[in-house]
């Protein structure tokens, strides 16, 4: 990656809008607004309010980095679809961060909290899904690792920018989101297919 490229990374998998300007190793601008609902009238204030304090405006940025989930299903969408159009728009790439991948620290076993105190998670060896978080702990015991489930860690938006940084210039797949359990409210059967789930 080029040492100066400008990546705004960005999430609103769960109860939070959060945002991180990064150029090079340097975070910017940063901030992680606490917030269970209002994210889509968030976003891009927020996103504009952290181009402003880093000095930057959208032209200057090289590439997007988006929270792709899991978690909260609309969330998981407003960031994905902000992201998506922002790359449209803009003309750079955008690339899908899961929410492992922006906790993961060395010697622990990354989890997303869940409803009914359950967590999602990616057992060693395995694929991500939704357990539990009593055997989450017990996978994480039996691996010497130790579990990490905070819903917002400090500097997740920070983690996606990084990750992106790393990738934006071989990851041209466009973001999607990562569900990984079926949505509170289904679309109805007759709905049009969406144009981020492609």
């Amino acid at each position: 990656m080029p040492s100066d490229a400008l990546v705004l990374g960005f999430d609103t998998s769960a109860a939070h809008c959060a945002a991180a300007l990064l150029r090079g190793d340097v975070i910017l601008a940063e901030c992680c607004e606490e917030m269970g609902r209002g994210q889509a009238e968030r976003l891009m204030p927020l996103l504009e309010e952290v181009l402003s304090e880093g000095n930057a405006v959208w032209s200057d940025l090289d590439a997007i980095g988006v929270g792709i989930g899991p978690g909260n299903f609309t969330g998981i969408r407003i960031a994905v679809s902000a992201a998506r159009g922002l790359a449209l728009g803009l003309g750079i790439p955008a690339v899908g961060v899961d929410g492992f991948e922006s906790r993961e620290k060395t010697g622990t076993l990354a989890a997303v909290p869940a409803p009914r105190e359950q967590v999602y998670t990616t057992p060693p060896g395995g694929a991500p899904r939704l357990m539990p978080q009593t055997e989450a702990e017990v996978i994480a015991r039996d691996n010497g690792l130790t579990l990490v489930a905070e819903a917002t860690p400090a500097g997740l938006a920070a983690a996606i920018a990084r990750a992106a940084a790393g990738r934006y210039q071989s990851d041209t797949t466009p973001p999607a989101p990562l569900y990984l359990r079926a949505a509170d409210a289904a679309p109805a059967k007759d709905a049009p297919p969406s144009l981020i789930d492609g």
